[in-house]
This record gives C-alpha cells, sequence and structure tokens, in this order.
C-alpha cells in the first residue's frame, strides 16, 4: 500500500476530486495548508499599505491506495492538478505499513 500526499491549488480540488472518482478511489483527506516554495507570495494593499504575503494558501489532499493502483492514482492527481503555471503543487508517495478500519477490523487492502 502506498500513502499518496498531493499539495495543489484550492481551485483545483472538484476537478481532483472527479478524477479520482473515475480511478475508483472512494476515500481522501483533504486539509487546508499554506506553503512557500518557487511561488513566493505575492504582495498586497490594505489601506493604502502594500505588504507581502509570503505563503500562500493550498490544499492537503492524502489518499492510500494500493499499490496496483498507484500510478492511475497519481497520474489522475496530476493531470486534474496541472495548469501549467507556477504553483500548480506536488505529489508525494510513501509507504504504508499497515491500515486498520475501526470499525469493522478490517486490514490492509480491504480496509482501503
Amino acid at each position: 500500500m502506498k500513502l499518496v500526499i498531493a499539495i495543489i491549488q484550492p481551485h483545483r480540488l472538484d476537478v481532483v476530486r472527479d478524477a479520482l472518482l473515475a480511478t475508483g478511489t472512494e476515500g481522501m483527506t483533504v486539509s487546508e495548508v499554506r506553503g512557500y516554495g518557487r511561488q513566493k507570495g505575492h504582495k498586497e494593499v490594505y489601506r493604502g499599505a502594500e505588504y507581502t504575503i509570503a505563503f500562500i494558501p493550498k490544499l492537503k489532499l492524502e489518499v492510500a491506495v494500493p499499490d496496483e493502483r498507484l500510478d492511475a492514482v497519481v497520474e489522475a492527481i496530476r493531470g486534474a492538478a496541472h495548469t501549467g503555471k507556477i504553483g500548480d503543487g506536488k505529489i508525494f508517495v510513501t509507504n504504508v505499513d499497515a491500515a486498520l478500519r475501526v470499525r469493522t477490523g478490517e486490514r490492509d487492502n480491504d480496509a482501503l
């Protein structure tokens, strides 16, 4: 099993969710996060004063998938999150040693 962690732009969430549903992925966790990278923030003006917003709002998606569906899920996220502009995000993949569904006691791939 793998855990796919994706940092994406907030306005791409619905497109990414639909792409994941098309791969048969039934669940994901979404968190609102702020990040700093190549985008380097932006400047805003508030009441005449200019200031820099260094940390940009993003969404962090976490999806646990069986090994055989990993490539399809990563490609679905990449394709749906892609705009071609700086700040599209990143995808990370890590190993998952075990999974347990609390309600039923199912383990590993059955728990996904």
